[in-house]
């Protein structure tokens, strides 16, 4: 459906005075005798936008509206919030898009990280896992950016592999069959999988890279590698992204520099 971005709406004063459709979810609700409030949130920025909702209109609210984590459709006037100075909506409409239920467990109260694992299907509506995600996506920007304004090539190398990398990890196996007794040696089961040999997830571009070098001078990987190594610690981790680049006629010195 045709809407404004709320981070447009929150940080310019283009439409001021202008009737817009919003949509997000409800992040607070406030209630009051003649007016309400409601914090609205599409994901477009960290802060929210305040919709006002005035009881002596004729507007019609269902009370799912109001329930933290519901999904609305706010139609409304964008108006200027003399108290702060930001841009807040003045409803006009307000459709339920998606009701929440009352258990509904990212309250106004914060989570703990360890609680917020158990739910990955909705912890990046909270503000920390939006953040980091945004810090991410303006870090992989800028590694691209970086290689690319320097003429190198970016260069997808196999996830799935045979080779180890000159031992750079351990590996995790890549198989259909899985567990079976039903083989008497390896030749016979790896014979019998879907690659026809041992295969496993990659614990680095680097040996793929070098080939990529040797045609297109100046290359860099940038995606996820996999490490099996049974460490629990915090400078482990089993998935991970890294770049690698690549350079022909390249020596040590260059390669610092470029470090």
């Amino acid at each position: 459906m045709k809407h404004t971005d709320i981070i447009d709406v929150i940080e310019k004063d283009d439409f001021l005075g202008q009737e817009i459709t919003v949509c997000g979810w409800v992040r607070t609700a406030r209630d009051s005798k003649n007016v309400a409030f409601l914090a609205l949130n599409d994901g477009t920025s960290l802060n929210h936008l305040q919709i006002v909702i005035d009881k002596g209109s004729d507007i019609e609210v269902d009370p799912e509206a109001t329930k933290l984590g519901a999904a609305l459709k706010v139609i409304g006037t964008v108006v200027k919030n003399d108290r702060n100075d930001t841009n807040e909506i003045n409803a006009k409409e307000i459709t339920v898009l998606g009701i929440c239920p009352a258990d509904y467990p990212l309250q106004k109260k914060f989570q703990k990280l360890e609680t917020l694992r158990e739910m990955p299907h909705i912890r990046v509506r909270t503000n920390t896992f939006n953040a980091v995600f945004r810090v991410r996506s303006v870090i992989a920007a800028a590694i691209h950016r970086f290689f690319q304004d320097r003429g190198y090539v970016y260069i997808n190398t196999p996830l799935i592999t045979g080779s180890d990398c000159e031992g750079a990890g351990e590996m995790f196996q890549v198989t259909t069959i899985g567990y079976s007794k039903d083989y008497k040696s390896e030749e016979e089961y790896y014979a019998d999988d879907f690659f026809g040999k041992k295969t496993g997830l990659s614990v680095s571009g680097q040996l793929e890279g070098e080939v990529a070098a040797m045609g297109l001078g100046k290359i860099y990987t940038f995606g996820p590698s996999f490490r099996a190594e049974n460490s629990n610690t915090q400078r482990h981790a089993a998935e991970f992204w890294h770049i690698e680049p690549e350079i022909a006629f390249c020596e040590l010195p260059d390669l610092i520099e470029i470090a």
